[in-house]
């Protein structure tokens, strides 16, 4: 699997047009593209009403647990996990080999829509990352590993000299 490239501004507005576009479309409440090691990369629309940290993990792990089910039933992958609930319902989507997209949204509204819509913004990012992947190839970013205390290689410039 590979690592996160290291993001520029360029590549946070282009994410964060793209879910903003994807909420707006299909009325969804809320979008986020996670790393499939669990954390939370962006999130966009009303996601402060839910735990949008914890949600990244489980819905990692479920992705996961899909995956393996896939091939218990002879299928390479699943793309796709639907859950439906009363009032929302999630789907989360596989963007690429390191990324997945979590829609939130209300329980009325069609999953095909959601999945209609997905499918342009999945495009978008996963084009955003090739192109930041190729920008700097030997720079990459493992935040599953990562120690969130200590932020100090996540914040430094390429290149820097070390003190």
């Amino acid at each position: 699997m590979l690592s996160l490239p290291q993001l520029i501004e360029e590549d946070i507005q282009l994410l964060d047009s793209a879910l903003g576009d994807l909420i707006a479309k299909s009325e969804s409440t809320a979008a986020l593209i996670i790393d499939k090691g669990g954390p939370l990369i962006i999130q966009k629309g009303d996601a402060e009403r839910f735990d949008t940290t914890t949600m990244a993990a489980l819905a990692a792990g479920s992705y996961a647990a899909t995956q393996a089910i896939a091939g218990l039933v002879g299928e390479l992958d699943f793309s796709s996990i639907y859950q439906q609930g009363q009032n929302f319902s999630i789907l989360v989507n596989n963007i690429d080999d390191q990324l997945l997209l979590i829609v939130i949204f209300r329980a009325n509204i069609s999953v095909g829509a959601i999945k209609y819509y997905a499918t342009t913004t999945i495009t978008q990012v996963a084009e955003q990352i090739a192109r930041a992947r190729k920008r700097d190839p030997d720079t990459s970013i493992d935040l599953v590993s990562m120690n969130l205390l200590d932020t100090a290689d996540v914040f430094r410039r390429p290149g820097a000299n070390e003190e």
